[in-house]
């Protein structure tokens, strides 16, 4: 139920004097605003601050983001140089800066532990940096996903523990990020932003900060559900998701072409949304968000079915391309192991260079246990680090250009990410077999030439050879 004061008129709160100057200082434009953490979230959002006039701090533990921000470049792939160094942000590494800001935005990681619990430490490690600098008519905002209840337990309780009340000395925010990485025009003014407040003062706050640099605000009634909202935005996809993978699976089954389905179900125009099936989830958000919202849920005792079901499904994708992968290779006379495979894209999608919670991590660890021969190409990806694959022992990988004479060594190529500027063509003429996860090619075959339905304790490496036209390029 919504509070009391919800669907009134906010007007000022006489216990909160601190308030009024606050909202004057940024509607004058003199407000410093603190963003910390500067990546694919923070940097765009202290931009645009920059951009409207405002003073901006922006602090990361990353010594390479910071000196690349003093230096006027860009360290966020998609984001020009020149925007950077118009803006002036002054980039700090102790926290102490943060007693110059007004506004202090919080744009950490919210990953998930080993066991798919939530990992706080950044915001907790954030929020505890921040605390001995925090002071009277300052406003701490929460930009990260997460699960309700957070910046109750974290930026709520971190002022009060600084003696500070909350709403009248100063103002616990809460305004998810909506960033789409590999987006050339940004989110950042042009898509709406939810904004809550802890009380009626801190959302007035809140749509005084916000209003300058957003497109349209979405005042909602309290942080809890302005944190679920989040979630659900994010959790809405892996869902849907889940379920189109399903889809390719008992399409593949069917010996149908899943694109051709969901094309054909995309001419309805109502009731319908289509969503593309791939080797896996990946990212900072679609792939985690789930189990946020899935622990929380226990903790409460109640049942999140389909979201931890869509989570399992999505997760198991890698081991579903590599099978396909090994009963194509099976199909032609070709073991898995020893096996020269090349992946193709490992960012976790198109336009972006990150790699974080990639599904071509696992596809990595799952064809190296099984004894495959790896190369890549990703031209977003120069480098793919140890710590993102296996245990960190092996070396970093580097990105192998496309020639005709390194596609015909391979037995096969396996799309992973259908980065821009992979010239497809050269595949298909030079490449003996494709695997293709992402439906670049529209004639790719169904069958990978095994029957359908083999049980996999009957598969051999080396099954019988017919004489089939055995297609180039599978769909997985």
């Amino acid at each position: 139920m919504p509070p009391r004061w919800w669907g009134r008129a906010r007007a000022a709160d006489p216990a909160a004097p601190l308030a009024e100057p606050l909202i004057a200082r940024i509607a004058a434009r003199t407000a410093r605003v603190g963003v910390v953490g500067l990546g694919y979230a923070g940097l765009p959002l202290a931009l645009r601050f920059a951009e409207c006039g405002f003073a901006v701090s922006g602090f990361d533990i990353d010594p390479a983001k910071r000196e690349a921000i003093d230096a006027g470049r860009s360290p966020v792939h998609g984001i020009d140089d020149a925007r950077v160094a118009a803006a002036a942000i002054r980039a700090e590494a102790s926290p102490a800066a943060a007693a110059e800001c007004d506004a202090i935005l919080i744009c950490v990681p919210t990953p998930v532990g080993p066991h798919k619990e939530p990992d706080l430490g950044p915001v907790r490690d954030t929020v505890a940096a921040l605390a001995p600098h925090l002071r009277p008519g300052q406003a701490i905002a929460l930009e990260s996903t997460t699960y309700p209840g957070t910046t109750e337990d974290f930026v709520v309780a971190a002022l009060r523990e600084a003696g500070l009340a909350v709403g009248r000395d100063a103002f616990a925010l809460y305004s998810p990020e909506r960033e789409d990485p590999g987006n050339p025009e940004g989110t950042v003014g042009r898509v709406p932003k939810l904004v809550a407040g802890a009380t009626p003062d801190c959302l007035r706050v809140a749509e005084a900060l916000y209003r300058p640099v957003a497109g349209t605000l979405v005042p909602v009634s309290s942080l809890k559900a302005a944190e679920l909202a989040k979630l659900y935005e994010n959790v809405f996809r892996a869902v849907n998701i889940g379920l189109v993978n399903e889809l390719k699976r008992i399409s593949h089954a069917l010996g149908l072409d899943v694109h051709e389905v969901i094309d054909a179900a995309a001419t309805k125009p109502f009731g319908f949304m289509p969503f593309r099936p791939g080797p896996g989830l990946g990212g900072h958000c679609i792939p985690v968000d789930p189990y946020y919202l899935a622990w929380k849920a226990r903790e409460l005792g109640v049942p999140s079915d389909f979201v931890e079901l869509a989570g399992r499904v999505n997760d198991a994708q890698p081991g579903y391309v590599v099978g396909r992968l090994r009963d194509a290779l099976d199909a032609r006379g070709r073991a898995l192991r020893g096996a020269r495979i090349l992946l193709v894209g490992l960012a976790y999608k198109p336009g972006v260079p990150d790699t974080r919670e990639s599904p071509a991590a696992e596809i990595f660890r799952l064809l190296d246990g099984r004894g495959a021969r790896i190369a890549y190409h990703d031209p977003l990806v120069p480098h793919f680090p140890a710590t993102r694959r296996l245990d960190g022992a092996a070396p970093p990988l580097r990105s192998e250009a496309l020639t005709p004479e390194m596609l015909a060594a391979q037995d096969a190529v396996l799309i992973v990410t259908p980065q821009p500027g992979i010239d497809f063509a050269l595949l298909r003429r030079h490449a003996r077999l494709i695997v293709d996860t992402r439906g670049v090619y529209r004639d790719a075959a169904v069958c990978t030439g095994l029957p359908v339905g083999l049980p996999d304790e009957t598969r051999g490496d080396f099954p019988e050879m017919a004489e089939p036209a055995y297609h180039a390029v599978i769909q997985a």
